[in-house]
């Protein structure tokens, strides 16, 4: 596999090692002078000291080849642009995976075209969420849906929700949002029509990115 890096960061940097390391082929495209020749030093002739946001250099570092472009700078709108630009100079087979800094920028990534996004930050939350005790129940966003702008998420119904003892079909779910299901006592129920939420109930929701916090407030509170 060919992978092009655009950010010699950290990040950047131990994702380059350990491609290196489990056999593929990588090129990192650094701007950075004193960055890109530490990065030669370490790993060898793999660095192409230039800015990624530049067509040009996209293609000098052969990602119209590439397996896939990851863009991974610390900064959200370098990385859209260097996403947008790979995704004009790769070839049909090549994913374009972006880092999103800031979780509320995944909208905007996606909005213009670019699927792929992973965010420490959400990350984080979602580990969080999940882990730490909240006093009963949680909501926990757990993928985007590759290809599309939907999200899926786990939602624990907790005491005092809005969402107790109401029937699916009367929840005032955001549009496009879909309940795929209920786990109740390690059985699923169908999420539709008159099926009544209980406490302890764990839903699957199908859901627009941009309506998470809408489905938050109808079902958790």
């Amino acid at each position: 596999m060919y992978v092009v890096i655009a950010g010699g960061g950290e990040i950047g940097y131990h994702l380059a090692k350990a491609l290196i390391e489990a056999g593929h082929e990588v090129m990192v495209i650094e701007s950075d002078r004193h960055r890109a020749q530490w990065i030669e030093e370490q790993l060898g002739s793999v660095v192409l000291n230039a800015p990624a946001d530049e067509g040009r250099y996209q293609l000098e570092a052969g990602c119209q080849r590439a397996d896939a472009v990851l863009a991974v700078t610390g900064e959200d709108p370098k990385n859209l642009v260097i996403c947008q630009l790979a995704r004009y100079n790769c070839g049909p087979h090549g994913r374009v995976i972006a880092r999103v800094n800031d979780p509320k920028n995944e909208i905007v990534f996606k909005a213009l075209g670019i699927d792929e996004t992973v965010s420490s930050t959400r990350v984080l939350m979602n580990v969080i969420e999940q882990e730490l005790p909240t006093g009963g129940g949680g909501f926990l966003p757990l993928m985007p849906l590759t290809g599309s702008h939907l999200e899926l998420i786990e939602a624990e119904i907790a005491p005092g929700a809005p969402s107790v003892g109401k029937p699916v079909r009367s929840l005032d779910m955001p549009p496009g949002s879909l309940i795929g299901g209920i786990v109740r006592g390690g059985k699923v129920v169908p999420g539709v029509g008159d099926a009544v939420l209980q406490v302890g109930d764990r839903v699957i929701v199908f859901a627009p990115t941009v309506a998470e916090a809408e489905v938050r407030k109808t079902l958790y509170g």
